[in-house]
């Protein structure tokens, strides 16, 4: 294992990049390093950030930020083809309506808005998950897909990823929650709130990710039907998927 590439890299702009390569998918075939990649938004990457990208091969970004978090971070990586697919951000819509109506809110209510998140990504934005599948089997060339901090449309991606090649999802949970040991909250962010909420609106938690994929299993059977009958990743896909992104078998 001391051989493998490091998960997290080294960037000045992104606190949350990193690899999905290494773990152990179907048949014990390990996902391919240095192809698939994490991050928290690409809008502050430097100079020497970008030219870790160009190094690492990366000529595609995927980025699931809503229209007015892009406009507001922009970017443009020279070599690196960008793909738009919004996915607005709720949370704190929903947590200033309920702040609207007189309640403080609590480090209770801000694990409920997060589930009424994650929930809302298995329906409403299927269409972009989907096209998300599309494109890396569209070519494998080294890819990174975020948000704004990487952790939430971002982890509930890596985490369909993951799954579709076969990861373990205790495995999964795991590479989910190492946003919390990464990511570093923008100084200023979200002052409007008691710092028990932001704990919670700034971290990830196993419920976050847990009340998605329940919703798959309930309303699906199974992250299997869902890939297939929501996501369009057949099973013939499922096995291009895993010729693209796991290592051939030993």
């Amino acid at each position: 294992m001391s051989q493998d590439p490091t998960r997290s890299l080294p960037m000045a702009g992104a606190t949350n990049f990193r690899d999905l390569g290494g773990y152990v998918g179907q048949h014990g075939r390990a996902v391919k390093w240095r192809r698939i990649f994490r991050s928290d938004h690409l809008a502050g990457l430097t100079a020497t950030d970008q030219a870790l990208l160009a190094e690492l091969g990366v000529t595609r970004a995927i980025d699931f930020r809503g229209k007015a978090e892009g406009a507001a971070h922009a970017y443009a990586i020279p070599g690196v083809a960008y793909h738009p697919l919004v996915i607005e951000p709720t949370v704190v819509q929903r947590a200033l309506e309920l702040q609207a109506t007189g309640r403080t809110l609590t480090a209770q209510d801000a694990v409920g808005l997060m589930q009424q998140t994650y929930r809302g990504f298995v329906h409403e934005n299927a269409p972009r998950f989907a096209e998300l599948f599309r494109l890396l089997l569209a070519s494998d060339a080294p890819t990174v897909f975020h948000c704004t901090a990487g952790k939430d449309r971002t982890g509930f991606a890596a985490a369909l990823i993951l799954l579709a090649l076969g990861v373990p999802r205790d495995t999964v949970m795991q590479d989910y929650l190492l946003t919390n040991n990464l990511y570093r909250r923008p100084a200023g962010m979200g002052s409007h709130a008691p710092e028990e909420v932001l704990a919670v609106l700034w971290r990830v938690q196993e419920e976050f990710l847990d009340a998605a994929l329940h919703m798959v299993d309930q309303d699906y059977g199974g992250v299997q039907t869902y890939l297939v009958e929501v996501l369009g990743v057949d099973a013939a896909a499922q096995r291009q998927l895993a010729g693209l992104y796991l290592q051939a078998a030993a």
